[in-house]
């Protein structure tokens, strides 16, 4: 039982229904796996209980049978239990586990809360909003408990492309087997509460998975500055914007970043400063480890015409920003049809604007764009999603809430232009990683700039 692992797989729930199934095709037993299952969450009740009276909610699928192995755990500790339930609609394992209660069963509606719920009502797959008065009960029921939800709060779309109204809420779910998009994306993922992973052992499919901290070796013993990266970043007309991203590139590993900007002045002695008509020279530069562009560089022709110079240069090319939005939608042929590798690094707003509205959730529509744009895409915000055209998908859940802060977005902006290079196929975990860390390092309410001055201990790290 882990807090959100690394590399930890994402499944929707007909992959991991598909799951289970071949799992039992194979001969693993359907009434073992739940026995697992329950008790991978009641070892979690018990340790939360702490001796308080515990109520257990069980509902007419195998989630409800679920709910009676925990419950009849519990009890065989020693805890005092009472298990409220749903009418029963099939006789399988579920209503096995049922009669192996052996102990009443009180009315879903009369029953009276207690200090633990857990609850147990409805679990993947739902595709419909709960019937108006079991929500209404649930609500009632978890108010003040401590709730505890198997695999997925009552009410919610597990794959998260749907918000259902009524669903209910949890203080702990415990994911089984895997977690699912609810857990990781979506507006509901705060109502999961504190998410941990019960591996039930079965084997699962290829799939999205949870970001894991990187490996980050130290350059090479003959390691020289353009061995490690040269790195240019196009300013515009808000150089701040482009400046933070050097400062962030120069901490992030680059062995060398040129600002190309008239306006583009200050920042650290060792960053390198050119006038906007070199631009052509240094993107023609073969030493090149990558281009970025998009940061405060505004919206006129000129930054149209310098994003059409980037487009067409030949190395690796990062664009965020203020390039993301110029370009619209007519710039995914235009990324597509470089030959060079690139790299989107779209909030939500600049990702509609681009990719426009498309249907399911977060992770599908980073996938698809990311198809469509043959590139790594790299959609921030509280869940980010990683989504390269080889189908390799990373989601890196909760984010701390401090990110939310002018010059974020800049910041791992040049991160990842400096990762290029040393990182490869790893550059953009890397990128999302280290200011997610150096988050947590700088502590609450800090300016962009902070991040930068977190990057050294947050490299250290990944050694």
């Amino acid at each position: 039982m882990t807090v959100f692992p690394g590399d930890a797989p994402i499944l929707r729930a007909e992959q991991m229904r598909a799951a289970e199934a071949a799992a039992f095709a194979s001969g693993v037993d359907q009434a073992a796996l739940m026995e697992r299952a329950g008790l991978a969450v009641a070892r979690e009740a018990r340790r939360i209980a702490f001796g308080r009276p515990v109520l257990v909610l069980a509902g007419p699928g195998n989630n409800g049978g679920d709910a009676f192995v925990i419950a009849r755990l519990l009890c065989e500790w020693g805890l005092d239990v009472a298990v409220a339930a749903l009418p029963v609609r099939s006789h399988g394992v579920a209503e096995r586990m049922r009669a192996a209660w052996g102990r009443p069963i009180e009315h879903f509606d009369t029953v009276e809360p207690r200090p633990i719920l857990v609850d147990g009502l409805f679990g993947i797959g739902l595709s419909r909003p709960l019937d108006p008065a079991i929500a209404a009960r649930l609500a009632q029921l978890s108010h003040d408990a401590f709730t505890i939800a198997i695999d997925m709060p009552s009410g919610f779309d597990s794959d998260a492309v749907h918000r259902f109204a009524g669903a209910g809420r949890a203080d702990l779910t415990v994911a089984l087997g895997a977690l699912k998009p609810a857990h990781v994306v979506g507006d509901m993922v705060a109502r999961c509460g504190h998410v941990l992973l019960a591996d039930l052992d079965l084997p699962l499919p290829e799939a999205p998975r949870t970001i894991a901290r990187p490996r980050i070796a130290a350059p090479a013993h003959a390691a020289h500055k353009y061995s490690r990266g040269l790195v240019t970043i196009v300013s515009g007309a808000m150089p701040g914007a482009a400046r933070l991203a050097a400062r962030a590139a120069l901490s992030a590993g680059a062995g060398y970043v040129v600002l190309a900007g008239d306006a583009a002045q200050g920042g650290p002695d060792a960053l390198v400063h050119r006038a906007a008509d070199e631009l052509p020279t240094l993107l023609a530069d073969e030493r090149l480890a990558a281009v970025l562009v998009g940061p405060g560089l505004g919206r006129d022709d000129h930054a149209a015409r310098t994003i059409a110079a980037a487009l067409a240069c030949a190395a690796p090319l990062v664009i965020d920003g203020d390039a993301l939005s110029l370009l619209g939608p007519a710039g995914i042929d235009r990324v597509a049809a470089r030959t060079a590798a690139t790299f989107l690094t779209p909030h939500g707003g600049e990702f509609a604007r681009m990719f426009g509205e498309r249907d399911g959730n977060k992770i599908d529509r980073t996938v698809q764009a990311a198809l469509q744009a043959r590139a790594t895409i790299v959609h921030k915000g509280p869940d980010t999603v990683i989504a390269s055209p080889d189908g390799t998908v990373t989601v890196a859940p909760h984010a701390s809430s401090w990110l939310s802060t002018a010059g974020t977005g800049d910041v791992l902006a040049g991160i990842l232009a400096a990762r290029l290079r040393p990182g490869g196929a790893d550059a953009a975990r890397q990128a999302v990683w280290l200011p997610g860390r150096a988050a947590h390092l700088a502590g609450p309410a800090f300016v962009a700039d902070a991040l930068i001055d977190h990057l050294g201990p947050a490299i250290a790290e990944c050694r």
